[in-house]
C-alpha cells in the first residue's frame, strides 16, 4: 500500500492535485465531465505556473550568481530549493503517516466548527513532514515529531480562516483561502503593516499593480517593469550587455506569462470550490465554507512577481552582509524568486507594492539566518537517506522555507534543553497569532465597507 502511495506522489504535484480533485468533484456531486475538466485544467494550471517560474529562475540565476562572484565571498551553504527538500521529507520512514493526521485532524475541527475550511491541498503534506524530519533530527522523537506536524496542521487550518476573505478577493475565485504554512508569516508582518499606517510619507501610498500603471504609464506595464528589473539585476552582477539584455527581455517575458498562466486556476478552482462550498453548506446548515489549495491560487497578482523579482539584490546583499557578521553561509539560488516571503506580504497588504517590498527587506534576514540553521539537520538527513549527493564540506538547505518564524520557533519548543526558556518563542508567536487574527477581521470589515 505504502508503495502504492509513494508511486502516485512521484507523479507530482500536477498530476497528484487534479486526481483529488477529480475525486472531490465526485464527491460533492459535480456532473462527471465537469469534474474531470477541471481536474486537467488544475494540471495545467500547475505546469503552466511552474514552465514560468522555473524559466524565471533560469534567466535571473545566472546575474544573480555573477554578483556574488564578483564579491569574493564563499557561501559554503547551497540552497537547493524545494523539491530535493521534499524528496528528504518524503524519504522518512514515517512520512505517510502525516497523510492521517492531516486528514483526521481537518474532518475533526469541521465537525466541531473549529475550522470552515476543507483543505484539499495534499500535495503540500510534505511541508508538515519537513517540519517533523526537523525535529526527529534534533529530538531524536517519532512521537514528537508526529505531534509537531499536527500542531502545523492546526495553525495552518486556523490561518486558513483567517486569509479567506483576503485570498478570495485578491485571486477572485469565491470561496477559496490557502492553508499553506507559508501564510503563518502573515502573523510576523501584521504588526509591521501596522506600523506603516503611521510613518508619514508609506502610510498614504497605496500601490497595487493597476494603480502603479495609472501613476507611471508604459513603466508600469508588467513587460516593461520585468524588462527594467531584470537589466538592473544583471548590471549588478556586471554581466554583459548581451546577458543584461537577455535577462531583462526573458524577465519582462515572465511578468506577462505569470497572469496568464494563474487564470487557469480560475478556470479549474471556481467550480469546484462552489461545488464543495454548496455540498458542504447542505450538511452544516449556516455555516460558510472554502476549499484549501495551494498558493499559486494567487499567482496571477502581478504585484507577486514585481516585488519578488526586486528582493533578488535585497537577498544576495543581505547575504553578504550576514555573511560578514558570521550568521549566514546560505547562498541564495533555487528559491532566490521568495514567493514564501511575497504571498503573505501579499495578502497582508492587500497587494500595496511598496509595503511588500518593505516587508520583505525585513524577513529577508530571518530566512538566512533561519535556512543557516536547518543546514546541518537538512544535510545530515540527506546523507543518511542516501537522497542527496552531498560535496565533502558543504551544506544542503531550502532558503525559502515557507514560514520560518513559525517552524524555527516549535522546533525550538520540543528541542530545546532548558525547557522554559525553548517554549517562550512558541507562546510568543501563538500570542501574537491572536492579535492578529483580530487584526485580519478588522481589516477585511474595513475592505468590505470600502467596496460599498
Amino acid at each position: 500500500m505504502g508503495d502504492i502511495i509513494q508511486y502516485i506522489l512521484d507523479l507530482g504535484a500536477a498530476v497528484f492535485l487534479p486526481l483529488i480533485m477529480i475525486i472531490i468533484g465526485l464527491a460533492v456531486k459535480m456532473k462527471p465531465k465537469k469534474a474531470i475538466i477541471c481536474g486537467l485544467t488544475l494540471g495545467i494550471a500547475f505546469t503552466a505556473i511552474n514552465v514560468v517560474l522555473t524559466f524565471m529562475f533560469d534567466t535571473i540565476s545566472p546575474a544573480a550568481s555573477a554578483f556574488v562572484t564578483n564579491t569574493g565571498i564563499n557561501l559554503k551553504t547551497v540552497d537547493v530549493g524545494w523539491s530535493p527538500v521534499a524528496s528528504v521529507s518524503w524519504a522518512w520512514p514515517y512520512a505517510l503517516m502525516v497523510f492521517p493526521i492531516q486528514i483526521g485532524i481537518n474532518l475533526l475541527m469541521l465537525a466541531f466548527g473549529w475550522t470552515n475550511c476543507l483543505n484539499v491541498d495534499m500535495w503540500n503534506v510534505w511541508g508538515k513532514i519537513f517540519t517533523a524530519i526537523l525535529v526527529v533530527s534534533l529530538t531524536g522523537s517519532v512521537p514528537l515529531a508526529l505531534i509537531a506536524a499536527a500542531i502545523q496542521v492546526i495553525f495552518e487550518l486556523k490561518n486558513a480562516d483567517v486569509v479567506e476573505k483576503s485570498v478570495s478577493d485578491l485571486s477572485k475565485i469565491p470561496n477559496v483561502t490557502c492553508a499553506h504554512v507559508m501564510n503563518l508569516q502573515c502573523v510576523i508582518l501584521a504588526p509591521i503593516n501596522k506600523l506603516l499606517d503611521h510613518i508619514p510619507g508609506i502610510n498614504n501610498i497605496n500601490l497595487d499593480a493597476n494603480k502603479l500603471k495609472e501613476k507611471i504609464g508604459v513603466f508600469g506595464e508588467n513587460s516593461v517593469m520585468g524588462f527594467l528589473v531584470g537589466v538592473f539585476i544583471a548590471a549588478l552582477g556586471k554581466c554583459s550587455l548581451k546577458v543584461i539584455l537577455q535577462t531583462g527581455v526573458g524577465t519582462a517575458a515572465a511578468l506577462v506569462l505569470f497572469p496568464i498562466a494563474a487564470n487557469f486556476f480560475i478556470d479549474a478552482l471556481g467550480p469546484i470550490a462552489e461545488a464543495a462550498g454548496n455540498f458542504m453548506k447542505s450538511k452544516y446548515k449556516g455555516r460558510d465554507f472554502y476549499v484549501g489549495v495551494d498558493w499559486s491560487v494567487l499567482g496571477g497578482r502581478t504585484e507577486l512577481w514585481v516585488v519578488s523579482i526586486l528582493l533578488v539584490p535585497v537577498e544576495l546583499l543581505f547575504a553578504i552582509l550576514l555573511a560578514k557578521v558570521g550568521v549566514n553561509s546560505v547562498l541564495p539560488l533555487a528559491a532566490i524568486i521568495n514567493v514564501a516571503a511575497t504571498v503573505p506580504a501579499l495578502i497582508v497588504t492587500k497587494g500595496n507594492i511598496l509595503r511588500m517590498f518593505i516587508m520583505g527587506v525585513v524577513t529577508t534576514p530571518i530566512y538566512l539566518m533561519v535556512s543557516s540553521q536547518f543546514a546541518p539537520m537538512i544535510t545530515k538527513l540527506a546523507i543518511a537517506q542516501n537522497t542527496l549527493d552531498v560535496p565533502a564540506g558543504q551544506l544542503l538547505t531550502y532558503y525559502g522555507a515557507e514560514g520560518p518564524e513559525f517552524r524555527w520557533a516549535l522546533i525550538q519548543a520540543f528541542s530545546g534543553n532548558n525547557k522554559l526558556l525553548a517554549i517562550l518563542p512558541f507562546v510568543a508567536f501563538v500570542a501574537l497569532f491572536l492579535w492578529y487574527k483580530s487584526y485580519m477581521k478588522k481589516k477585511d470589515a474595513e475592505m468590505i465597507c470600502g467596496k460599498h
